[in-house]
């Protein structure tokens, strides 16, 4: 069943979501949940979905990047995003217990917030513990692409969404997005900024 997904400024989005315990997972309320999020990310389209994103404030989020949705993607775009292939999987309770690699910035967009993006920093590389769907204990090592979609999920089940976080100057519209900085490299979308911003304070 598609779910409706939560819109920014409803305050489920703003809280910090319970923990699930593991016969909780494995009950059919929680597998039904699951298999509805699965089916309303992949709708939307999106590469992750939380729990409070349909109104759940519970530690749950569902991740998937698909094959054919990098098809149309320049070969050079996934190569500097570190971007593969991620199959379907949850994550429950996720708890980031390592951080390397250092920080890196590209355009992110949330399915609860549409029509818009900005540049925000995250680890290039991640460690994870966490549940999967049948309350199994899971450590995931994750870099890339898909270590920014698992921080970008977790912040979700802690109430955090990416604006918190973005380059504020960066923030744009779809449409924007798609005239003036689609195709460039992130350190040349930071470099006209600064020298507009450098320009405006004289």
């Amino acid at each position: 069943m598609k779910l409706q997904i939560v819109q920014v400024g409803d305050p489920v989005l703003r809280q910090r979501s319970r923990p699930l315990t593991p016969e909780e997972i494995r009950s059919d309320a929680i597998q039904k949940l699951i298999a509805d999020m699965r089916e309303t990310m992949q709708n939307a389209p999106g590469v992750g979905l939380a729990g409070p994103q349909v109104g759940r404030p519970l530690q749950l989020s569902v991740i998937e990047d698909c094959e054919e949705w990098l098809e149309d993607v320049a070969a050079d775009d996934l190569a500097e995003r570190e971007r593969k292939p991620v199959p379907f999987h949850v994550i429950i309770n996720p708890k980031i217990s390592e951080s390397s690699g250092g920080q890196v910035e590209f355009f992110e967009g949330c399915l609860s917030l549409p029509g818009f993006s900005a540049v925000v920093a995250r680890a290039r590389r991640v460690r994870v513990e966490c549940l999967n769907e049948r309350g199994q204990q899971r450590i995931i090592k994750a870099a890339g692409w898909y270590a920014r979609i698992l921080q970008h999920e977790i912040d979700h089940l802690l109430g955090k969404i990416y604006i918190d976080r973005m380059r504020s100057r960066t923030f744009s519209s779809t449409e924007n997005f798609d005239r003036f900085w689609s195709g460039k490299r992130i350190e040349d979308v930071r470099a006209r900024l600064d020298s507009t911003n450098a320009a405006t304070n004289k």
